[in-house]
């Protein structure tokens, strides 16, 4: 098993008033993409334009997928400070743009700020790094799971702030769809200058590169640091994303935590429409995807530390076997078989999500790549899912998630010690 030089860098130690910035910044984030996500397709609808009601969506996940690894290079040069900063001024400046492209009906403007903002997801969305690499390394999974559940409170904070947004929107002689988008920009511009508060305890180059999952030995700060590391255990900081991905385990990791991403977003984003030709009203439709939501996130207070404690090998296979139940009770009859899916769904995507997320925080130059196939993933599972449903129905879509659904397997099976 590889060593660890004693003195590369201090052990971080658990500081939530340390943390409180970072975990604040990133509700607000999560409240103002809930904004960008959900309004956008309604405020094309409110400009006459139905027939592109799903392109800003389109264009965020693209703007994602291309610069989270732009941000994670950043991140790994300047630090996670600059780099999330940089993404929430983005994402704030965005806002404001679709905001004025949405108020003057100028839907290039709007269009043109729904990819900043899927700019800026791709980078403040690797916060979830920046706080597991702030605590030991036997609580990331606490430290992740804490992380999940802030996103619920910024998510609540939008949804119960519905009242004030719609009188700015009769103040502004627009919609509540519209002030959405500038109550968002404002939401990112505190997290920025929230951010500049939080002090990281290390930078991601000073993470060690251990192999994902393994344990590393501690070594007794009186002995010599080897001169010659093992091949497993080069820096992080002289990786190129090549290299990184070279190491044992990497690729897996990559591929559970993009795997799970996207048949997460499918099945989300597909489900809905199935629900509608059941004949579930909105109301209904609505209790499925705050079913779905608190599986995500609900729970990160119990996943995060049992990932902790019994490692991450439960993660993969817990989430692996989740995420195919829920693929396989979807086509079931009955409005109860599909809450069931959405909640198992989300949950699913929690386990392998914590423990991807855990694994990769020892290899900056990995991650923003692998968010980015994340997106990709999602984007093209969704495409994908709408031409499949049409053409063979939603039983066969269902079939081929629950299959896919065992990816993450492959990760629990490189994962040499838990």
């Amino acid at each position: 098993m590889p060593g660890v030089s004693g003195g590369a860098r201090p052990r971080p130690t658990l500081n939530v008033a340390q943390l409180a910035p970072l975990y604040s910044a990133q509700a607000l984030a999560t409240g103002a993409t809930t904004v960008s996500t959900v309004l956008a397709s309604l405020i094309m609808s409110s400009l006459h334009f139905d027939t592109l009601v799903g392109l800003p969506s389109t264009l965020i996940s693209t703007s994602a997928a291309l610069s989270a690894g732009a941000f994670g290079a950043l991140m790994l040069r300047r630090g996670r400070r600059t780099g999330l900063s940089a993404a929430f001024t983005l994402g704030a400046f965005g806002a404001g743009v679709g905001f004025v492209g949405a108020r003057f009906a100028l839907v290039p403007v709007f269009l043109i700020g729904a990819c900043l903002m899927g700019a800026a997801q791709g980078g403040y969305q690797q916060a979830r790094y920046a706080a597991a690499e702030s605590v030991p390394d036997d609580r990331r999974g606490a430290a992740l799971g804490a992380l999940m559940l802030m996103s619920v409170l910024g998510s609540f904070l939008m949804t119960g702030a519905s009242r004030p947004i719609e009188a700015l929107g009769v103040a502004l002689g627009s919609t509540p769809e519209v002030a959405g988008w500038l109550v968002g920009g404002a939401l990112l511009g505190a997290a920025a200058l929230l951010i500049r508060l939080w002090r990281p305890v290390v930078t991601p180059a000073a993470t060690h590169g251990a192999t994902p999952g393994a344990v590393p030995a501690a070594v007794p700060p009186t002995l010599p640091a080897p001169t010659t590391p093992a091949p497993t255990t080069a820096a992080p900081a002289k990786l190129t994303v090549r290299g990184a991905f070279g190491i044992p385990g990497v690729r897996s990791t990559a591929l559970a935590l993009a795997s799970a991403q996207g048949l997460m977003v499918t099945l989300m984003s597909l489900t809905p429409l199935r629900a509608h030709h059941m004949g579930m009203d909105h109301g209904a439709v609505a209790a499925l995807i705050s079913g779905h939501i608190l599986g995500m996130f609900g729970f990160g207070w119990l996943t995060g530390p049992l990932i902790d404690r019994l490692g991450l090998r439960f993660g993969y296979v817990s989430g692996a076997l989740l995420l195919a139940a829920a693929a396989l009770s979807a086509p079931l009859s009955g409005a109860a078989w599909l809450a069931v899916s959405m909640f198992l769904l989300g949950l699913g995507w929690n386990l392998a999500f914590v423990a991807g997320s855990k694994s990769l925080t020892r290899f900056p130059a990995a991650q923003g790549v692998t968010d980015g196939l994340g997106y990709v993933a999602a984007g093209v599972g969704t495409a994908l899912g709408g031409v499949i449903i049409a053409r063979a129905g939603f039983p066969t879509l269902a079939g081929a998630c629950a299959v896919l659904a065992l990816l993450p397997l492959i990760s629990a099976w490189r994962v040499r010690i838990t």
